[in-house]
C-alpha cells in the first residue's frame, strides 16, 4: 500500500520519472500476482479436478432484452445518418453547379 502513497507523492511532487518507477514496480507486482492465481488455477484443474470457475465472469449478466435494447439504439443510429457520403457529393456538386 505504500507504493501507491509513494506514486501518488511522487506525482504530486511532479517527479514523474520517480512516478513511473513506482507505478511500475506496483504493475509488475500485480502481474506476478495475477500468473500466480492463474498457475494455481491451471494446477487445480489438472491435478484436482477442480473447475475453473471466473468470478468476474458470474457477477455480469446480460439478457437478451438488454441486448435488444443496444441493437435498437444501433439501428436509431444508423436510420439517423443515411448517407452521409452521398450528401457530401451533392454539396460538392453544388458547389461546381454554382462556379
Amino acid at each position: 500500500m505504500s507504493e501507491i502513497k509513494d506514486l501518488i507523492r511522487h506525482a504530486l511532487d511532479q517527479d514523474y520519472n520517480k512516478a513511473n518507477d513506482t507505478f511500475g514496480e506496483i504493475m509488475s507486482i500485480k502481474m506476478t500476482d495475477l500468473i500466480n492465481q492463474e498457475e494455481i488455477k491451471v494446477a487445480n484443474s489438472i491435478y484436482n479436478g477442480v473447475e475453473d470457475t471466473d468470478e468476474e465472469e458470474e457477477g455480469i449478466e446480460i439478457d437478451d432484452a438488454d441486448l435488444d435494447d443496444i441493437e435498437d439504439i444501433e439501428d436509431d443510429e444508423v436510420e439517423e445518418d443515411d448517407d452521409p457520403i452521398s450528401d457530401d457529393e451533392d454539396e460538392e456538386d453544388a458547389e461546381d453547379e454554382e462556379s
